[in-house]
């Protein structure tokens, strides 16, 4: 028996090193781990998501929720129509018309659960990441619309809703494209006076968001920082820095995370 002299390294990564051959061929295991996941990145992306849990579980944090949908009819014309996937619905624009007039008070945050390219992603670190995130609201004193629920969303759906119902800004968790070593991972867009037509050098984003990848604190951590300056700047994309990790590592940052 031959020890592998890359068993140490592989502890600390999901990525295929070390592979090994069998002849002048990958061995079988490594043949089979491969096509398991690249199942398990297309289940990802053409699974249908379940939203009941994620409603329950923000509902025992005391966040309403809407559920709204892209003008994509169905999963193959969002896959195949990207720009579909960042325009509501007739009737979901509707909805949230009449959410904002029922509403009143414009919210600071409007935040935004869509589907995206992982329903695993979203299923898997929605509630986890909006558990950590709560406190940072609830200190800051931020008020919220009701949580929308995005069938079929791409990122810049959420500057359509933002602008309907009059957030100053927009925060879009949603599950990014799987790789064949992270099927289950969540990015979060911050987006700063949501608009139709904004660029995405416009935003800000934290990305591989899940268990084995960014922590639920490191990232709620970076997303609070991000707002506030947010807000204190009036402004969001490449003109925002993330300099949080300045507080993280507790080592002496710029004046502006004071």
């Amino acid at each position: 028996m031959t020890e592998d002299p890359w068993a140490n390294l592989k502890r600390f990564t999901d990525a295929r090193i070390g592979l090994g051959r069998s002849g002048a061929a990958m061995p079988t295991r490594e043949v089979l781990n491969f096509a398991l996941s690249h199942a398990m990145a297309r289940d990802a992306v053409t699974s249908p998501i379940d939203w009941t849990p994620i409603e329950k579980g923000l509902s025992a944090l005391g966040l309403p929720t809407l559920r709204i949908a892209s003008a994509a009819g169905d999963r193959s014309e969002y896959l195949r129509r990207p720009d579909l996937g960042r325009r509501l619905s007739d009737t979901s624009r509707e909805a949230l018309v009449r959410a904002s007039e029922i509403e009143g008070a414009k919210p600071d945050l409007v935040i935004l659960v869509g589907d995206g390219l992982s329903s695993l992603g979203v299923a898997a670190n929605t509630l986890a990441y909006m558990s950590a995130f709560m406190p940072y609201v609830v200190k800051s004193g931020w008020k919220l619309s009701p949580v929308l629920l995005a069938d079929d969303a791409r990122v810049a759906l959420g500057d359509e809703a933002g602008e309907i119902l009059g957030g100053k800004a927009v925060l879009v968790l949603i599950g990014e494209r799987p790789g064949l070593s992270s099927p289950d991972s969540l990015g979060v867009y911050l987006t700063f006076s949501p608009r139709v037509g904004i660029k995405d050098a416009d935003r800000n984003c934290i990305s591989n968001i899940r268990q084995r990848g960014l922590s639920y604190d490191e990232g709620t951590f970076k997303t609070a920082w991000l707002l506030r300056e947010a807000f204190r700047r009036g402004l969001t994309g490449v003109n925002l820095k993330d300099e949080s990790q300045f507080l993280i590592e507790g080592q002496p940052g710029p004046e502006l995370i004071k």
